[in-house]
């Protein structure tokens, strides 16, 4: 068995070398389906990144909302979490989509997920900031009002954009759900924070990339039996998603557990107070018993949280009604 790829760590230093390739966008659809509109990507000097550009709905809208929102924003990019790509956002796309049909929505794959190469460099946020600056750039959508909605891992590049990127570009609001960021380090052992450490001795690179699946998915990734006729009937499947990125994504593996060593998922309550701090007006939606953050700990911080009753961390896709209609109230109060 081939010793697991090992990305560069912050603060090392490597010659330059060429990045992973994602897969094709042909291979992701004869499993999943074509969901999302044709991907479009952009060629960076990190590596090649995928990305999405919904058509504006012009289907039937719910009784709910057969009137247009009096106020709606223009523009709005969805930032999926770590392990499931663009499409894992699919449902929440949807739901959003037809309560706010004159809105131009766009979501991406990040680095290591989806169709996206695997940059061989440190994953911090500064690599995937960069990455999102380089959609914005390719949507010519850095001059104009953008709304940013960022889930889980997702959620702290949005919090993070909103002060790396602010100066240039015009993020209106930010809706952040079930926002990664605040795992402690104190809830792991002395031998699983060395799996996490630069001290990692490559013969343990194999337990540290079970160590963070299974610690991102609450235990082992288990793919549901019956998932391919799920998928027939036009579900997102995210634990089928993630196995097939394992199978077919040559970087995916090493761009998760990259995310979470080096992402700012621990302890990162600053990045809270420094986006807070900006002012740009922010929502938070939490499922009621997500693992990684709890209501009182955000609403610590300033932020507006509305939890949903009975949802986990899974709270986007499980629940992704209710997340669009907190996240329509919100944008129709600004």
């Amino acid at each position: 068995m081939s010793a697991p790829l090992v990305l560069p760590r912050p603060g090392t230093s490597s010659p330059p070398r060429t990045a992973i390739p994602g897969p094709s966008e042909s291979s992701f659809t004869a499993t999943f389906g074509a969901l999302l509109p044709a991907a479009e990507y952009i060629q960076t000097d990190l590596g090649r990144a995928a990305y999405y550009v919904f058509p504006r709905n012009t289907s039937p809208q719910p009784s709910s909302s057969q009137t247009s929102p009096p106020t709606s924003p223009a523009k709005v990019l969805l930032i999926h979490g770590v392990q499931t790509p663009a499409l894992g956002l699919l449902p929440l796309t949807t739901s959003l989509r037809t309560r706010f049909p004159d809105t131009q929505f766009a979501a991406l794959d990040l680095w290591g997920h989806g169709l996206s190469s695997t940059p061989l460099s440190p994953h911090t946020g500064s690599l995937f900031h960069a990455e999102i600056d380089a959609v914005l750039t390719a949507l010519d959508w850095k001059t104009t009002p953008v709304s940013i909605v960022g889930y889980s891992f997702g959620a702290v590049l949005a919090m993070g954009c909103v002060t790396a990127l602010q100066a240039t570009n015009a993020i209106e609001s930010l809706v952040l759900i079930a926002p990664a960021g605040l795992l402690r380090r104190e809830w792991f052992t002395p031998a699983q924070l060395t799996l996490l450490s630069t001290n990692c001795s490559a013969e343990l690179e194999a337990q540290a990339a079970q160590f963070a699946i299974e610690t991102l998915e609450g235990g082992p990734l288990s793919v549901p039996e019956g998932w391919r006729e799920r998928v027939e009937r036009g579900e997102v499947v995210a634990q089928a998603i993630k196995a097939w990125q394992m199978e077919k994504h040559a970087g995916h593996a090493a761009s998760v557990v990259g995310v979470f060593r080096d992402g700012g998922l621990f302890d990162n309550d600053e990045l809270f107070v420094r986006a807070r701090a900006t002012g740009i007006p922010s929502l938070v939606v939490l499922g009621e018993k997500d693992g990684l953050s709890t209501e009182e700990e955000i609403a610590d911080f300033g932020f507006d949280v509305n939890v949903v009753p009975g949802a986990g961390h899974a709270v986007v896709r499980e629940n992704a009604e209710e997340v669009a209609e907190y996240i329509r109230r919100f944008w129709q109060g600004l």
